[in-house]
């Protein structure tokens, strides 16, 4: 016989009632084998009451559990010993009342949470797929509605046609109703106006650090349909949470953000498609000067448990099917795992590095950290913010004034300067020539005649 003792097998030298528990939890986990009458290494002792078990057990797991399970005498020279294999049952399995699960080399009860998810695993559903009898289409918002279809079309999920139908004939075309006729939850988190009045927590809290965790200088949060949450949110953080520093490639300016927006909104897509709304906690967003971090109480895969993991090619499995169908539909998010890929590709656009994951039983978090251009500029901008108070001059005034040093690599008049910046030519002169020309930043193409229109100047 020698098995290896691993999470389907277990040796017991005698018959206990407790291992009723055992054979509950390997009958909602993988299935099992239990041999009676071995020793911890698999070997063979025997047991005296072999014949007796071979009756008592089979009549003791259906009575407490209501299954059927192969108990088998085995033989080993003239010692006798039982094999009990457990099947795996579609259906959740309970022992006098309560649920057990085998995982890995331990047995634990099923409780909360979990065990409304694996109770609604064995009816084919899921959390976002529970129908609520109270909710109408006549109560979504419209606007969100529209808002869905406008995307879907755009991004060629849907045709006019496919979204030019009445509310109720869209809601069942993706599946929003169930066989009863109810909306279910995907559709109120989606679309109704207050998804709190029915799921605590369901909305997206940010936060702005400074120096420490508990420096918490401003914060906002982010209410109403989730269609609406995401680009809400995405447009809140990168106009006045995250700071664009300046750069140039020539003449032209450039917006430098610390982390590609295209990347943090496929990350934050992931986070509401993945949150366990049960855990009535909202999705946080903290932004610092050179990182952001973005939890959500949700789980990935079991196989799924790692960054390096994440961003190799893999099957998509959302938390919430139903809802992540919804922004699917609405071009919002990829299907097969595309949305990392997506990420990867933003990063790469700043050169910089992938966010990081840290996956627990405390939830998801996700590390994005400054590129390295973004942290240089930051460094020189502070440098400059120094100086600028110093002098007295302004952000502002210092940007044009790069602008106009690259516009006159070529020489240029000053009336050529103040039509491309359009500046008045008393500000002009008080502002930015007279300084430029003090400092050497500019410098006159003939110095004899400082009063002539055709003057021009380079830099």
């Amino acid at each position: 016989m020698k098995e290896k003792e691993h999470q389907s097998i277990e040796w017991k030298e005698s018959w206990q009632d407790e291992y009723l528990k055992w054979i509950c939890g390997y009958a909602n986990a993988y299935g099992g084998t239990i041999y009676i009458g071995t020793d911890d290494d698999g070997n063979v002792v025997g047991i005296d009451n072999a014949r007796d078990l071979l009756e008592r057990i089979p009549n003791k797991i259906t009575d407490t559990m209501g299954i059927i399970v192969d108990v088998n005498l085995l033989y080993k020279g003239e010692l006798e010993y039982l094999q009990i294999i457990v099947d795996k049952y579609p259906s959740l399995i309970s022992f006098r009342g309560k649920y057990y699960y085998r995982s890995g080399s331990t047995m634990r009860e099923i409780t909360g949470k979990e065990l409304e998810r694996a109770l609604l695993k064995t009816q084919g559903r899921t959390w976002d797929g529970v129908p609520l009898p109270k909710l109408t289409v006549a109560d979504l918002k419209q606007d969100a509605i529209q808002l869905f279809k406008d995307k879907a079309v755009k991004r060629g999920r849907l045709t006019k046609e496919e979204v030019s139908v009445e509310d109720t004939i869209l809601m069942d075309n993706l599946h929003l109703i169930d066989e009863d006729g109810y909306l279910i939850r995907a559709a109120m988190l989606a679309f109704y106006k207050d998804p709190e009045k029915w799921v605590t927590g369901s909305y997206i809290k940010i936060g702005y650090f400074g120096k420490s965790d508990s420096d918490l200088v401003y914060q906002d949060e982010v209410h109403g349909p989730l269609i609406e949450q995401v680009d809400k949110t995405v447009d809140l953080v990168y106009t006045k949470y995250m700071k664009a520093l300046i750069d140039y490639e020539g003449v032209q300016r450039i917006e430098q953000f610390m982390f590609h927006k295209d990347a943090f909104r496929e990350i934050l897509l992931n986070a509401v498609v993945h949150k366990d709304y049960s855990s009535c906690n909202p999705i946080q967003i903290s932004v610092y000067e050179d990182k952001i971090y973005i939890w959500n109480d949700g789980e990935m895969p079991p196989n799924l448990d790692s960054t390096d993991k994440l961003f190799m090619k893999h099957s998509s499995k959302p938390y919430n099917p139903k809802l992540a169908n919804v922004f699917f539909k609405s071009g919002m998010i990829e299907a097969w795992g595309r949305g990392f890929e997506k990420i990867r590709e933003a990063c790469a656009l700043y050169d910089g590095p992938l966010p990081e994951y840290e996956i627990n039983e405390a939830g998801i978090m996700v590390l994005c950290k400054a590129c390295d251009k973004y942290l240089g500029l930051l460094r020189n901008d502070g440098q400059h913010h120094g100086q600028c108070d110093q002098e007295g001059d302004h952000d502002e005034e210092q940007d044009i004034m790069r602008q106009i040093i690259a516009f006159c690599m070529e020489p240029k008049t000053a009336s050529e300067i103040m039509q491309k910046f359009n500046l008045e030519r008393s500000y002009f002169r008080r502002h930015y020539l007279n300084k430029m020309l003090k400092t050497g930043k500019l410098q006159r193409t003939e110095p004899d005649k400082p009063k002539s229109k055709n003057q021009k100047y380079y830099s």
